[in-house]
């Protein structure tokens, strides 16, 4: 498959987010390079041509369901994918935050990163953030997020009992099939992958205690 690569401009960040008096570095954020969108982040209107389910396509986002909590435009680009990009990867993050700091730090334009979604994991709930044919920043990696559609899991990597609960492996699982079949990715650990796992990673997400077995089981199933 081809990956069509404009040139590059604009610079790389990751940021944390100031909680208190204190700085809560969210190392499993990613970061992004690419042409910094422009105007107001609106609430975005269905796609014509895609197959998108009819609640999706009414509530204008791209998975039933999901709620739309759009990210700053500092922190994706706008594209037309697949249509300029193939998409053909689906990246894992797990936030090193609760889910209410990454959304906050997503909406901030000067953290210059987002993912597509957000996974909360008391029950499951996702938000998504940016829509599936823009560019995200979250992989760190300019072709692979030109190429990936980026879902955060609330929690943090070394608390697994609490923040790994079967309504987040189950709605991730839901949802990345759906991605999955939206985009005619394989449901195979080549194409979904952790952050870790992408070339040039700084980041350890999402963790040893991810349970990859279980969530491509889960995936399987549907």
């Amino acid at each position: 498959m081809s990956h069509r690569r404009p040139a590059p401009c604009s610079r790389a960040a990751r940021l944390g987010v100031l909680v208190g008096a204190g700085a809560l570095a969210l190392g499993a954020i990613g970061y992004g390079v690419g042409v910094i969108g422009e105007g107001p982040s609106i609430i975005p209107g269905p796609r014509t041509g895609g197959a998108l389910a009819p609640q999706a396509a009414a509530n204008g986002v791209d998975q039933a369901g999901a709620q739309w909590s759009p990210a700053s435009d500092a922190n994706y680009r706008p594209a037309d994918r697949p249509n300029d990009y193939d998409i053909d990867r689906i990246v894992v993050h797990v936030t090193q935050s609760t889910a209410p700091i990454a959304e906050q730090v997503f909406r901030d334009p000067g953290h210059r990163a987002a993912a597509h979604y957000l996974v909360r994991a008391d029950d499951g709930r996702i938000t998504q953030m940016v829509r599936e044919h823009d560019v995200a920043y979250h992989a760190g990696n300019w072709d692979w997020n030109n190429r990936s559609i980026g879902i955060e899991h609330e929690g943090f990597v070394d608390q697994p009992d609490r923040w790994f609960t079967d309504a987040a492996y189950r709605a991730s699982a839901r949802l990345v099939a759906d991605i999955a079949a939206r985009h005619d990715i394989p449901l195979t650990r080549e194409h979904i992958v952790g952050h870790n796992e992408v070339p040039g990673a700084t980041h350890t997400d999402p963790g040893p205690y991810w349970d990859w077995d279980r969530c491509m089981n889960l995936i399987q199933e549907i």
